[in-house]
């Protein structure tokens, strides 16, 4: 298996896939040897479920594989604390909107620790960053591109010549689902700002008293941080539009060349349908994890290609579950018999599935032939190459966040149950005795220890790339 050469520092031979073109494109960052990325992140109106990590999480490989090419990458994911959405359910509850806000927001910040996802170089919220936003309205407003009216602020679509690109629609065509038009002078504008009502929070500007919209957020935050051009702005297929072709229109519109490449990951569906807090088809984190480990649910999310749809089953998590197990036996194994194998090259098929936009599934497969082939060395006596294969695959599942030997992955494990990383223990030592007794053909032995886990209650399955363990049910 060929292996990567070393990348120059700050080169990288990355395709993406660009919304705005429908086409994959040489990925060249604005500034060398750095790599600018804006995500959409949590509004945090309720508790997290896997649609809405799966997001973070598709970006934060792609994090990895840019710092593994060399660059420096700076990554802001926002947390949305101001939205209709957010004061509606707080004033049910009765509770404060900020607090309400606060409370989601840490159970976001949990669900992506517990997933593995790399700390956001800044995660600024909204309600932070309400000067930028004025400071860009005023920009709007000077420039003929937005006006006040009723107490608002609007956007004049019309005012843009090159609105809908981004979301490829013609301006007639477009409904904002902004509901009420208010004082709109053309349905198809869309809110900068809401005129403040009562029991609302609201802040100052030269245009009355008020909260912002939320298109406008992305922008002002995105920019102070970025600055008026950066290189990726990711997010969800469903802020194609209205959100970022707003963003977009907004921010071009006040003399900001913003984002240069448009990243769009699918949604994960039940019945076929988008997981939402509405549709009342949602799978929370927290209830997950009472199921699988972070690290497997990480493996069910990352695997398919993030422009794919995950159609969310209980058997395709388990497969993940098993899968995942499959490849971390392995590591566990090399480390049990041979020693603890140091992370080692990337594999060229690799690297050139990673480059391909970002392409999991592929760089899956060759993570599993990595391990077919070490588990042959090592059952064949060859712990060298076993060694060398185990560390390509450490090397391999780091770039996907899913290293079995990440210290991540322990602290969460002894956190979340320290008898199940017992029994995990017992059981990987009791397997890692039978697959020694195959090999020498002592297959009286290894029967002994299969009977001893089903008297147990762990059921094995045997596969080409080792064997994997399960509770049984009762």
């Amino acid at each position: 298996m060929d292996a990567t050469p070393a990348p120059y520092p700050g080169v990288v031979s990355l395709r993406l896939h660009d919304t705005a073109t429908r086409m994959q494109r040489d990925f060249v960052p604005l500034r060398a040897g750095a790599a600018s990325m804006y995500v959409c992140g949590a509004t945090v109106q309720g508790l997290p479920h896997i649609g809405h990590v799966r997001s973070s999480l598709n970006y934060d490989v792609l994090r990895r594989w840019l710092a593994h090419g060399g660059l420096d990458v700076l990554l802001v994911r926002n947390v949305t604390d101001i939205d209709d959405k957010i004061l509606r359910k707080a004033a049910e509850a009765g509770r404060p909107w900020w607090e309400w806000a606060a409370t989601h927001e840490r159970a976001f910040s949990a669900a992506f620790d517990a997933l593995g996802c790399l700390p956001a170089s800044v995660e600024p919220r909204a309600t932070g960053h309400i000067t930028q936003m004025v400071e860009i309205m005023q920009r709007l407003v000077d420039g003929g591109h937005a006006y006040a009216a009723g107490g608002d602020v609007y956007f004049s679509v019309r005012s843009f010549p090159g609105y809908g690109e981004l979301s490829h629609q013609k301006v007639d065509d477009v409904a904002q689902g902004e509901g009420d038009i208010g004082a709109k002078r053309d349905p198809q504008d869309f809110t900068l700002w809401k005129a403040a009502k009562p029991g609302e929070p609201s802040w100052p500007t030269p245009w009355g008293r008020g909260r912002p919209g939320w298109h406008l957020e992305c922008s002002a935050m995105s920019t102070f941080y970025l600055g008026p051009e950066f290189d990726i702005h990711g997010g969800g297929l469903d802020l194609v539009f209205p959100h970022h072709e707003n963003e977009r229109a907004q921010s071009n519109a006040s003399g900001d060349p913003f984002a240069r490449y448009w990243l769009h990951n699918a949604w994960v569906t039940m019945g076929g349908e988008k997981m939402s807090k509405s549709l009342g088809n949602t799978l929370s984190i927290e209830a997950l994890l009472q199921r699988v480990r972070g690290v497997e649910l990480r493996y069910y999310l990352v695997g398919p290609h993030y422009r794919s749809s995950i159609e969310y089953s209980d058997h395709a998590l388990q497969e993940a579950v098993a899968a995942y197990r499959r490849i971390e036996s392995f590591v566990h194994r090399v480390r049990e018999r041979v020693g603890i194998p140091e992370p080692g090259e990337v594999p060229a098929e690799f690297a050139a599935a990673m480059d391909d936009d970002l392409g999991t599934p592929a760089a899956l497969a060759v993570v599993h032939g990595a391990v077919r082939e070490g588990n042959a060395a090592l059952d064949g006596g060859d712990r060298a190459g076993a060694l060398a294969a185990a560390g390509s695959v450490r090397t391999m599942t780091g770039l996907l966040g899913l290293d079995p030997l990440d210290p991540h992955w322990a602290e969460h494990t002894r956190a979340a149950d320290s008898a199940g990383g017992a029994l995990a223990a017992l059981v990987e030592d009791l397997l890692v005795q039978r697959q020694e007794a195959r090999a020498h053909r002592d297959f009286a032995a290894a029967d002994e220890v299969r009977n001893r886990l089903t008297a147990a209650g762990i059921a094995v399955e045997d596969s080409p790339d080792g064997p994997t363990w399960s509770l049984k049910d009762s």
